[in-house]
């Protein structure tokens, strides 16, 4: 099977949507899903239809009346700067679009204010004020209104309509009797007032009516509208642009001149090949996936596992593209470039995911494929009918009606109000939502995925236990019951001797060394003497011994500190079964040792955040089972989740891992939220039931994420599902009334009951009433 996805340009609404599929569905082979939001189309072309070339595919997107370009193809994907810059033209043409339409409305809105207040009220009548109103109804009819006939004319080239072929309609039908009236009809004599009618054949039936307020009022209902819509649309693609700007744009190649001499070059990223070397200074990010083949360093790969501390990396080891090298130089070999590598993988993974499409969505969609060339024929069989019964004014009148009662002002606003008052009360809550149809899953969840790392810890190490070994002095400074032991020891000492106890003199001695590291162990342990008021120890001939830990002199005595396995001949049994059992915890300990002594251990953990407990019992008590799934190791995955009561635990998880986790639970019929915050997080975020990025994490994560708490308080999850789910339920209000709102109000139009200017009053009341609807969002 190949799979293609297309950069979709020119849609507006679901029956847009639903008339790209079609077309691409028609042809053999062919399976297709288009996304509104993404603006993208995923397909799927079976053994049969595998010769189809890409120009095939865009030509048929192009033959539905849209413009269409590849982003990727199976086997033939493009690197990620190709991806990027169609990312980039993709953003920037959503700007573009956001710009105009708010021009438009704005000189819409305020051109529409004369032009309804002259046409409502006759004591504001002014001899001519039908001429200047028409002239004025011009430019908001047709220059702020071209969108929707633009729309319109490109969808009936190609033999189908959409709501823009409906809207265009009642602007035109409107504009035009208007046009006739006021130069042919009698209705352009100076002296002609005009009042509101409820019915036809009330009123003024010697001379025919204007209905230049009634295109004014549709085009600027609906520019708002369609404004507000698109803003929200407009972060469809932040994730994946996001995740392709985390890797290197330059690489620093090394060719080989001689035997023993190098050539350093900068290249672009693009231009690397399996096998080429390059170098990585300290603070650069990993060109490409690779093995190193000379020096050693930390890599932080943080962004791109969620690994909350940096992986100590020598000769043979692999290194993974957009990671971060945190200390020495570095040579590495490129095993994978272009679209194999770790990142493109990612990247591929969120793009599929974000181009899912929820089953409420399709039903909307079905309904708007029908609806315009329904409420088309209803308006022409007005006008057939009434022709006969009638009058040629009245027919029109009647059909008019028709086209101006039904106008979708109503659908328009459902949505973005909803969303907009909606997005607000969460702002309120400390908390963003992307966009209305990813809000499906707030009520229906069941269970929710959490990632460890800055999720239910906060991501920053701190020290948990100082330990002195057995006869190096008393005590253990540590936590709970621990701490209040060894303050109940120390305020019994004379305050001269308290810092010199064992376990102070181990920090202290551990601060000194530390304090020339910018490891975050190391950042830890100086952070914690600070807190507690010891003063590191002076240390001189500092020598960091590249992922084994430090050493210099102190009191002219080498000193060290690092890991069990680099100082295991110094240390005595009974500390190295206990620094065992704390990494077993999911601790990192780092020895201090004097010359051939140990003195002691510090265990530094990445502590869980004190609201976490709190925050599991209310997602508990809305029925949701929690499962912890990251990528850090099993110890320290298990210790969390032991803390927090939590019994399902997948630990080592890689980050294509994740979204296979995810696919798992549901594939069991469970409604699975996630919480996550790195880049490994993003493609199950993305292909959630309902996707929470936690604010301290990376821009890929949030931007794959429904809901994105900003200030990093998981309290504020459980306000987030409940006002999300509401959200729904009022956008499903909304579109309840929007669409009852037609059901009545076309049969009263069809058989004359009301004119359209009656029509367009409860055209904008039926969009008033979804305002008011939403606006009760502000108290949930």
């Amino acid at each position: 099977m190949i799979e293609v996805d297309l950069a979709v340009r020119g849609m507006t609404c679901a029956s847009c949507v639903a008339r790209v599929e079609k077309k691409l569905n028609k042809v053999p082979g062919v399976t297709a899903v288009v996304n509104l939001a993404t603006e993208r189309a995923h397909i799927e072309l079976d053994d049969s239809a595998a010769e189809l070339s890409n120009e095939e595919l865009v030509g048929t997107v192009v033959k539905a009346g849209y413009d269409a370009s590849v982003i990727s193809r199976t086997g033939d994907a493009p690197d990620a700067d190709m991806i990027q810059a169609a990312e980039a033209a993709a953003e920037a043409s959503a700007q573009a679009r956001v710009a105009d339409l708010w021009r438009r409305f704005v000189v819409s809105a305020v051109l529409s204010v004369p032009v309804v207040g002259l046409s409502m009220v006759p004591a504001l009548q002014f001899p001519g004020w039908q001429w200047v109103i028409g002239a004025v109804s011009l430019v908001v009819a047709f220059w702020c209104g071209w969108p929707f006939h633009r729309a319109a004319f490109r969808a009936a080239r190609y033999g189908s309509s959409t709501m823009d072929t409906l809207v265009s309609l009642g602007v035109l039908a409107s504009m035009g009797w208007s046009l006739w009236a006021l130069t042919l009809g009698g209705a352009g004599r100076i002296g002609y007032t005009m009042h509101m009618t409820g019915v036809h054949g009330l009123g003024h039936a010697a001379e025919p009516h204007l209905y230049f307020e009634t295109s004014a009022m549709i085009v600027t209902f609906l520019l708002i509208g369609r404004w507000l819509e698109a803003r929200s649309r407009r972060s469809a693609g932040d994730a994946l642009r996001s995740l392709l700007e985390l890797g290197a744009s330059e690489a620093l190649l090394v060719r080989r001149a001689g035997s023993d001499d190098t050539v350093e070059q900068v290249v672009p990223v693009a231009q690397l090949r399996v096998g080429d070397v390059f170098r990585v200074r300290p603070g650069q990010t990993v060109a490409t996936d690779g093995v190193i083949v000379a020096g050693s360093s930390s890599i932080d790969a943080s962004l791109v596992t969620g690994e909350s501390l940096p992986v100590d990396v020598g000769e043979g080891d692999e290194v993974t593209g957009a990671t971060l090298n945190t200390h020495g130089s570095i040579e590495v070999r490129a095993t994978r470039v272009g679209k194999d590598t770790t990142l493109a993988q990612m990247g591929r993974l969120l793009a599929e995911a974000q181009t899912g499409k929820a089953p409420v969505q399709r039903i909307a969609d079905q309904i708007s494929a029908v609806f315009v060339p329904v409420v088309i024929l209803i308006a022409l069989a007005t006008f057939g009918v009434r022709m006969f019964t009638d009058n040629a004014e009245m027919a029109l009148a009647s059909a008019i009606t028709v086209l101006v009662v039904a106008c979708p002002c109503a659908l328009g606003l459902a949505t973005p109000t909803a969303l907009l008052v909606g997005s607000g009360r969460l702002s309120r809550l400390g908390a963003l939502i992307r966009g209305p149809e990813v809000l499906e899953g707030a009520h229906a969840v069941d269970t929710i995925m959490l990632d460890k790392t800055g999720t239910l810890t906060s991501g920053v190490m701190s020290v948990s236990e100082v330990e002195a070994a057995a006869g190096a002095g008393f005590g253990r400074i540590g936590t709970g019951a621990d701490a209040a032991d060894a303050e109940s020891a120390a305020s019994g000492a004379d305050s001269g001797t308290a810092g010199t106890r064992a376990a102070d003199a181990v920090l202290a001695l551990a601060a000194g060394l530390e304090s020339h590291s910018e490891h975050p162990i190391a950042q830890a342990i100086v952070r914690s003497a600070r807190e507690r008021g010891i003063t590191p120890a002076p240390v001189s001939d500092f020598a960091n011994h590249a992922g084994m830990g430090v050493a210099g002199t102190a009191g002219g005595e080498r000193v060290a500190a690092g890991r069990l396995t680099w100082l295991a001949a110094n240390v005595p049994s009974d500390l190295a079964e206990r620094a065992e059992d704390l990494a077993r915890e999911g601790a990192s300990v780092v020895v201090v040792t004097r010359g051939n002594t140990a003195l002691g251990l510090i265990a530094v953990r990445d502590t869980v955040r004190p609201e976490a407990a709190d925050t599991l019992a209310a997602l508990r008590d809305r029925g949701l089972t929690p499962v912890l799934v990251t990528g850090d190791n099993a110890p320290a995955a298990t210790t969390v989740a032991a803390e927090l009561g939590i019994e399902d635990v997948r630990a080592d998880v890689l980050p294509e891992q994740k979204l296979e986790v995810l696919k798992e639970l549901q594939a069991t019929g469970k409604k699975v939220a996630m919480v996550g915050d790195g880049v490994n997080d993003a493609a199950a975020l993305a292909g959630a039931d309902l996707s929470i990025a936690m604010g301290s994490g990376t821009d890929v994560a949030k931007a794959a994420a429904d809901i994105t708490i900003v200030n990093s308080d998981i309290r504020a999850i459980p306000n987030s599902l409940r006002v999300s789910a509401r959200t729904l339920q009022i956008i499903k209000e909304n579109l309840a009334w929007a669409f009852a709102y037609n059901l009545i109000a076309i049969p009263l139009a069809v058989f004359g009951v009301i004119v359209p200017g009656i029509a367009a009053f409860a055209m904008a009341s039926s969009s008033v009433i979804v305002v008011g609807n939403s606006l009760r969002l502000r108290n949930a």
